[in-house]
């Protein structure tokens, strides 16, 4: 990795059209730097009113700053129609750590403790105990190409 690369992970979710946003979004993702994608998991509405949510995990390696990346997620979201506050969420992508290393991340404090529609997806990518999460039976979705 160059010294001047950071690894974003993130946590993306839709459940208004997500097939579209998805596709759209991995693009969008991809131009910002490498990036390796969680399979997709159809997970019910955290607070049980909305719809059942796509929800996926990235680990992005980007040459952007934090700060840069926030912005770039913000308007991704705000591009893909995003209102708040809403049960119907075309896009959210949020950043959940940074660093140099897997294993010296740092975590942002506003998205802790992580939900489980986070855990499940990033775990497939990063083994990390905070992502451990019990067994689950929440189907995977294939992202047509």
């Amino acid at each position: 990795m160059n010294a001047t690369e950071t690894i974003f992970a993130l946590a993306l979710a839709s459940n208004n059209q997500p097939q579209h946003h998805f596709q759209k979004s991995w693009t969008q993702i991809k131009k910002l730097g490498e990036a390796v994608f969680s399979p997709i998991y159809l997970i019910p509405c955290r607070d049980g009113i909305g719809a059942d949510y796509w929800n996926a995990a990235c680990l992005l390696k980007s040459h952007l700053s934090v700060d840069q990346m926030i912005c770039q997620l913000k308007q991704m979201e705000a591009e893909s129609g995003r209102t708040r506050p809403s049960h119907h969420i075309s896009l959210d992508i949020d950043l959940i750590a940074w660093g140099a290393e897997l294993n010296t991340m740092h975590f942002n404090p506003k998205k802790l403790p992580l939900a489980l529609d986070v855990k499940i997806p990033m775990f497939d990518l990063w083994q990390d105990v905070r992502f451990s999460y019990p067994l689950h039976q929440f189907p995977v979705i294939d992202l047509p190409a």
